[in-house]
């Protein structure tokens, strides 16, 4: 009697203790699904995290520090950068360039002068975090210094009124300030700039006030040609600009508008002129549409900009 009881004792034990992993195995498998939902919800807010961050430091890759101290300092340039374009607004739509990046009065000129009137709307080139809002009476007068994602800083100056504060994250085309004529100024105007690592880059490179454009997708930055990059620029988005250049110049030129860093050899490059189509700048280059579409990673119903750039071979 005692040993049959035993043996059922022993009996009960086994199967209870193979029983627990059977349970271990139900349970996981109900638990399967909701893993793969936390996955996903650890995705997402590690996604929205990394863009939080983002956005309260912007470029934090390039600079050391943020401070509300200085306008700009420059550190040390990176050998080559590309400086993403994409989702730009123009700070103004006043077409007018009236002085250009460069030497001027017997001093270097930081950034590009755009006739404003006094009460225009200024806005953010691209999104970023407003480092700076200060008052400079012998220089910017009113200013705005704004750090963005992709590497530039740009200073607005001049302004009659500033909008935003320091600390505040703004979007691309965010009213920033308002048009005028503080600090050093003969004439109401917008002073800006783009800078890279606090070194002041030619607007001119990146912006075309003339055509209210970027020149492409991306700039691609090399820290041994930006500044003779900066006089042709002048010469094609400066005062009075669209003026003549050489062929070697415009090649030059189609090189530094390309959004890409590096092509075949036997890439060329054309520059998209006013009514011109796909048909017509395929006739004219001796290609097909069909070429230049897949070359370009374009449609053939894309609707073609002046100053747009165009491989072909």
């Amino acid at each position: 009697m005692i040993f049959r009881k035993l043996k059922t004792i022993a009996i009960m034990a086994f199967m209870s203790v193979t029983a627990i992993p059977m349970m271990g195995q139900d349970l996981i498998a109900r638990q399967a699904p909701i893993d793969k939902k936390m996955k996903a919800v650890d995705s997402v807010a590690l996604n929205r995290l990394i863009q939080t961050e983002q956005m309260e430091t912007p470029a934090a890759d390039l600079y050391e520090d943020w401070n509300n101290k200085y306008a700009h300092r420059a550190t040390e340039l990176p050998d080559t950068f590309r400086i993403d374009l994409r989702d730009f607004c123009m700070p103004t739509t006043n077409r007018v360039v009236t002085s250009n990046f460069g030497r001027r009065w017997g001093r270097q000129h930081k950034g590009i002068d755009v006739k404003v009137y006094i009460g225009d709307t200024i806005r953010a080139a691209f999104s970023g975090k407003v480092r700076m809002v200060r008052y400079d009476r012998n220089g910017y007068g009113n200013y705005v210094v704004i750090r963005h994602g992709n590497g530039l800083e740009t200073i607005y100056g001049h302004m009659s009124k500033q909008l935003v504060e320091e600390n505040q994250v703004v979007a691309a085309g965010e009213p920033i300030g308002l048009g005028g004529n503080t600090g050093r100024s003969t004439g109401s105007h917008l002073h800006f700039e783009t800078r890279l690592c606090g070194v002041a880059l030619n607007p001119a490179i990146m912006f075309d006030f003339h055509n209210q454009d970027v020149i492409g997708d991306y700039y691609m930055f090399y820290k041994n040609r930006f500044e003779s990059e900066s006089v042709l620029a002048n010469r094609l988005r400066g005062v009075g600009g669209g003026g003549n250049i050489g062929e070697n110049e415009e090649d030059l030129e189609l090189a530094i508008a390309a959004p890409e860093a590096k092509y075949a050899k036997d890439v060329k490059f054309h520059k998209v002129a006013a009514g011109e189509t796909l048909s017509s700048i395929a006739k004219k280059r001796g290609t097909t549409v069909d070429a230049l579409c897949k070359l370009n990673h374009i449609g053939k119903r894309i609707r073609l900009m002046p100053g747009q750039i165009l491989k072909y071979n």
